[in-house]
């Protein structure tokens, strides 16, 4: 059997760090806490699982925190987690198993990050991260924020989950500081980095510079095909909100050259058309997104509903708003089999019940044209 030694970075993580610690136990030879600057009681926390603590002073880099922990480390592989991270019991089993079953020429393993979730607890945000890698490698982490593990060799994907339990949304303009920071400082970004100082931007606000910032990443022509995808949808967001809806269109469109189209992209473009009236150009796209194969193995990032319940609502909302109601209500049907507990679904049922038994000269104008989708646009 494998040993594994856990490596995380913390700052005042006693809220978490207990409900992580916990989940890893079994699977963990070693817990390394690597600790940034805490002001709470997260040191007290960490040694009810282990006394290997360190400190480390922070620099605005969590690629240096992060490749401190890794030199604490002495087993054979290195898992790292943040303090909001959990293992569920499922996946602890399938761990245990790995650790049991891993080959030595196994150099890295990427395991699937789920991160959002809806009301009723289903995975609906994902993607693959770096997770456990080998320690002789001596693998580097890169990049001051949005951090990165560059390994190499043999990785293999693992069907294994780090769920991202986070207990509230905090907005924080920290690492945008940290990249206007660098850019202050004479120093320029990397490919990636502007892609996520792009992102940080329109996090913030600052649409024209996201704009400007997505379009230098794009044009470089070498960007990650995930990445480039995910920076022609960020970019149409940025000018539909400039008002500048054509521009928004055609970066829209442009995510179609780097690979083949993606449920997301065309789940955007179906909220394009519908926002202008164009039910059936909308509908056209969400359909698409229906007929497409979601990504089994891709690293980027998926967005689990807008490859079945999203565009099934959203031809919902489109076919009624086209007065073809059967077709609305078929889809509403599918829409049902995804979440059978749905709200919105649930609402257009009753809706549907109504036509039905009143004929259409009484049918109250008012609840015409009045289902619902109630799914979440692209933010």
């Amino acid at each position: 059997m494998k040993t594994i030694s856990l490596c995380m970075i913390v700052k005042n993580e006693e809220n978490t760090l207990k409900r992580c610690l916990k989940s890893v136990r079994d699977i963990a030879d070693e817990i390394i806490i690597v600790d940034t600057g805490s002001m709470d009681s997260t040191r007290q926390v960490a040694t009810e699982f282990t006394n290997k603590i360190y400190d480390f002073p922070w620099v605005d880099d969590f690629s240096k925190a992060r490749n401190y922990s890794f030199s604490k480390a002495t087993k054979d592989y290195i898992l790292w987690l943040d303090a909001d991270d959990i293992i569920l019991s499922e996946d602890r089993v399938k761990f245990i198993d790995l650790k049991e079953s891993i080959s030595s020429n196994v150099d890295a393993v990427m395991m699937k990050y789920n991160t959002g979730f809806d009301s009723q607890g289903k995975v609906i945000f994902s993607y693959y991260r770096e997770r456990l890698s080998k320690r002789s490698n001596n693998f580097k982490w890169r990049e001051p924020v949005h951090e990165y593990l560059e390994i190499g060799g043999n990785i293999i994907n693992s069907d294994i989950c780090i769920t991202h339990a986070k207990q509230s949304a905090v907005h924080s303009n920290r690492n945008i500081q940290i990249y206007e920071s660098i850019l202050s400082s004479g120093t320029k970004l990397s490919l990636r980095g502007t892609y996520y100082y792009a992102r940080e931007l329109k996090d913030n606000g600052r649409y024209k510079d996201a704009a400007e910032q997505f379009n230098f990443f794009l044009k470089s022509g070498s960007g990650w095909v995930e990445d480039n995808i995910a920076a022609c949808g960020e970019l149409a967001k940025c000018y539909l909100l400039l008002g500048e809806d054509e521009k928004a269109l055609s970066a829209m469109l442009q995510s179609f050259t780097y690979d083949l189209p993606r449920a997301e992209l065309c789940c955007q473009i179906g909220y394009y058309f519908k926002s202008k009236n164009k039910f059936k150009h909308a509908a056209f796209w969400f359909e698409l997104a229906l007929k497409l194969e979601k990504p089994q193995d891709s690293w980027g990032f998926i967005q689990h509903d807008y490859w079945d319940y999203i565009p099934y609502m959203e031809c919902v909302v489109c076919y009624d708003k086209l007065k073809d109601y059967d077709k609305a209500e078929w889809y509403n049907e599918r829409a049902s089999e995804v979440k059978p507990d749905s709200q919105s679904v649930l609402y257009n049922k009753m809706y549907f019940e109504k036509r039905k038994i009143k004929d259409e000269e009484n049918f109250p104008k008012e609840e015409q044209n009045h289902v619902t989708a109630e799914v979440s646009k692209p933010s």
